[in-house]
Parts: C-alpha cells; sequence; structure tokens
C-alpha cells in the first residue's frame, strides 16, 4: 500500500492540502501548488519527499530557463572546439549532452519526486513546452536517436506565485491546491514547529500584531508566514516581551520592521499612520 502524505513534525499541513498532495500522486498528476510567496510551497515538496521516502531533484525555474534545459541540453560548441583539437571523445556524442532535471528523475532507479519552482517566472511558452514529456514521461534525444522513458513515473510538485497566467492545457493536466495564508491556531502550530520554547503571551501579543500589520490597509506587500518565523527568532534574540510589541500601539512600526516590512513604500504607510496617531493625540 502506498505511503499517504499527512505532513511531518517540521511542515504542518492542513488536512486539505494533504488531500491535494495524495490526490495528485494517485492520479499520476502533477501537483499545481499556488499561494503567495513565503507560504512553503517549495519546502512542501522537500518535506513530502522526506514523508515518503523519497530523494527530490529540484529544477529551480528562471526567466531565462527554456523547457529543452530540463531535459537535456546539447553543447555543440564544446564539440566544436574538440574537433579542432583533435580530441577523441569528439567521436561519441554522448560526451556532449548534459542531462536535465527531467531526464534525471526519469532515470532514476527508485521514485522521486520532481519539484519544478516557481514555473511562471519563465516565458509563457515554458509550460506548454513540457505537456507532452509530463504526460507521456518519455521524450525523444534527437542528437543520439535514443528514446528516454520514465523508470518509475515522478511524483511532480509544480510551484507558481501567480506571476503570470498558465496555459490552460496546462492547467488541464495539473491537480490544483492553493495555500491560502494560515488562520491564526494553523499559524500558531507551525511557529511553534520552528520556535518550540516561546512563551504563550510573547506569542500570542506577537501574532495579534502581525495580523494587524498584514491587515493594514494600502499595504503594498503583506507579510508571509516565512518572515513571521524570522522576525520571531529576532525577538527571542532579542529578549523582547510583550510589553515590547504593544508600546508602539497599533498604529506605529512594529520592532524590528525590517523583518516583516520589505519596501520603502511600506515603511513610509506606517510612518504616515504613526504621524497621523501623534497628531490626533496632541
Amino acid at each position: 500500500m502506498t505511503r499517504r502524505f499527512t505532513g511531518t513534525d517540521n511542515y504542518i499541513a492542513t488536512e486539505d492540502l494533504a488531500v491535494a498532495v495524495n490526490a495528485a500522486i494517485t492520479l499520476e498528476r502533477p501537483l499545481l501548488v499556488k499561494g503567495e510567496p513565503g507560504t512553503g510551497k517549495t519546502e512542501l515538496a522537500r518535506q513530502v519527499a522526506a514523508s515518503l521516502g523519497m530523494e527530490m531533484i529540484e529544477w529551480h525555474v528562471k526567466s531565462t530557463t527554456k523547457a529543452q534545459q530540463g531535459l537535456y541540453e546539447y553543447d555543440a560548441v564544446s564539440r566544436l572546439r574538440d574537433s579542432q583539437l583533435g580530441d577523441e571523445r569528439v567521436h561519441e556524442v554522448k560526451n556532449y549532452i548534459k542531462k536535465g532535471k527531467l531526464w534525471q528523475a526519469f532515470e532514476a532507479d527508485k521514485k522521486v519526486v520532481l519539484l519544478i519552482d516557481e514555473v511562471d517566472k519563465a516565458d509563457i511558452e515554458f509550460p506548454n513546452d513540457l505537456l507532452q514529456e509530463l504526460d507521456r514521461m518519455e521524450f525523444h534525444v534527437y542528437e543520439t536517436g535514443e528514446t528516454v522513458r520514465a523508470r518509475h513515473r515522478p511524483v511532480v510538485i509544480i510551484t507558481s506565485n501567480n506571476e503570470k497566467e498558465l496555459p490552460d492545457a496546462f492547467l488541464r493536466r495539473c491537480f490544483f491546491h492553493y495555500i491560502r495564508f494560515p488562520e491564526l491556531e494553523v499559524l500558531r502550530q507551525i511557529v511553534e514547529v520552528h520556535h518550540p520554547r516561546v512563551k504563550e503571551e510573547l506569542l500570542t501579543t506577537a501574532l495579534t500584531r502581525f495580523y494587524e500589520i498584514r491587515e493594514t490597509p494600502g499595504l503594498k506587500k503583506k507579510p508571509s508566514t516565512s518572515e513571521v518565523i524570522d522576525w520571531l527568532k529576532l525577538l527571542l534574540a532579542e529578549d523582547l516581551g510583550p510589553e515590547d510589541l504593544r508600546a508602539d500601539g497599533k498604529a506605529l512600526l512594529p520592532k524590528l520592521h525590517g523583518a516583516l516590512l520589505k519596501n520603502e513604500q511600506d515603511v513610509h504607510l506606517f510612518e504616515r499612520l504613526a504621524f497621523m496617531a501623534r497628531g490626533q493625540r496632541s
């Protein structure tokens, strides 16, 4: 019987997220995971691999990434140079083919987790160019004439930050899940995994303050799960207590705000709110 993903000691998975992971595995379809940056999409793939006892292969997509690079790259320039130098390697074309992440996943001796991270960073044609390979679990190497077929169908997890719309044909082939920002009790559990010794009063005050910041009207970039974990680490390192967080008041810049506010517009927003609050009190 196939093991089921339920989360790990280091990763709190909501019930609907666990259902999505297991459904994608059962259907043998890629799991497309969307959500705000910092909500644990990439970490999900690592924890699925750890939970199921599988090796993980990571393909981090950039704006310049092409789908072909996931299959293989043929280094014609090096082969030409070696032919000019009389190198014997030139007679074997395989010496100039670099295996991509999909090839590595396909030829693995055991079932692996393949992470295709931030697929929306690449050109819009990138997802469409992978349709056939992800469907058939095979591809052709034109330079050698061989066909590479997956020995074991990998568990494919694809993440997106929603920077651009993905093609309908691609979406149809995926099982989709959107990681919503966690509610207070779930976020409390997540934080306690990373900071198990944090005192209850400090945790409650910090999370209350954090949600107030996230809900501030006009905020350009809402702080994420990873940022509240960093913020609490700093609060603990500086030995700050609940009173230090309350003293600022709702409208003012929070202590160590650089862990939460990541652009000058949001810092200025809180500075303006602080100025207005002082004016109302005077």
